[in-house]
């Protein structure tokens, strides 16, 4: 989803929000985040899941669940709970340091691996975040999140066509998974390939599961196109008018200054999807 910040208006901005976008939605999803309400054992119960919350719910949410995290530091499931909430608020270094603490205690359980991987690369450390996504990895078992948090992170690097691999990989553990389609479609995107992203996006969204994101990045991707009356259609279906009308109109003015995504497109055309 886009937000109407004073962001930059050049194309290096435009593609610095996208890959936000990327990297956000696909390491929610990675194991032990996304659905996983992670209401158990003596972290107290949230009234709904934290994708329905809106910023003030999960800052209180922060707060209760760090409570529970302070009493306990050693406690698994609260630990990945605070770091989540604490990811999802914008406050990165913290959920960090809260990672880095469950690490040590469960230092060989993928989930808590995983989970330290979304933190180190929502912080910015993205080679690191790699080598500990890879390390919880396992061959004999290999998880379709992990495929995906990988690929995810090796589109912020710029390794677009290994990024995609990774995303085919998880696809064939879990065929026809929205969040892995999605995040292939925003691959796209990031190569500014707007055809092949709109495909695999749409086919996303027509999955049965599809979370919000995946239709708020359709739209994203229809709009970088210029059909802002199209992106605002799909991007209503969760959002309100009001909502929907001022991101297509941020994203509107954003392209329409120095026309900064056309920029962009011309510097490496021909662009095909051969990967």
């Amino acid at each position: 989803m886009l937000c109407s910040t004073h962001a930059g208006t050049s194309g290096r901005k435009l593609l610095s929000m996208v890959t936000a976008t990327l990297l956000a939605v696909t390491l929610a999803g990675c194991a032990g985040g996304g659905r996983d309400n992670l209401q158990t054992g003596s972290i107290p119960m949230q009234s709904k899941p934290v994708s329905e919350m809106n910023a003030s719910e999960l800052s209180r949410a922060a707060e209760r669940i760090g409570k529970a995290y302070e009493k306990n530091p050693k406690d698994r499931r609260a630990g990945l709970e605070y770091a989540n909430l604490l990811r999802m608020t914008g406050r990165n270094e913290q959920s960090l340091a809260v990672m880095q603490q469950v690490a040590i205690f469960h230092p060989t359980d993928r989930e808590v691996l995983a989970a330290y991987g979304k933190s180190q690369a929502a912080a910015g450390q993205l080679q690191q975040a790699l080598a500990t996504i890879q390390r919880a990895q396992t061959p004999d078992r290999p998880d379709w999140r992990l495929r995906s948090a990988e690929g995810a992170i090796l589109d912020q690097l710029g390794r677009s066509a290994e990024a995609r691999v990774r995303y085919r990989e998880a696809l064939d553990l879990q065929p026809n998974e929205p969040s892995v389609l999605s995040n292939l479609g925003m691959s796209y995107v990031l190569t500014r390939d707007l055809r092949t992203a709109e495909t695999y996006l749409r086919s996303a969204a027509q999955q049965p599961g599809a979370e919000s994101s995946v239709r708020q990045n359709l739209a994203l991707t229809v709009g970088l196109q210029g059909r802002f009356e199209e992106a605002e259609q799909i991007a209503r279906q969760e959002l309100s008018a009001e909502q929907a009308e001022a991101n297509v109109a941020y994203l509107r003015g954003m392209l329409s200054q120095q026309n900064a995504w056309k920029q962009l497109a011309d510097q490496d055309r021909p662009t095909s999807a051969t990967n």
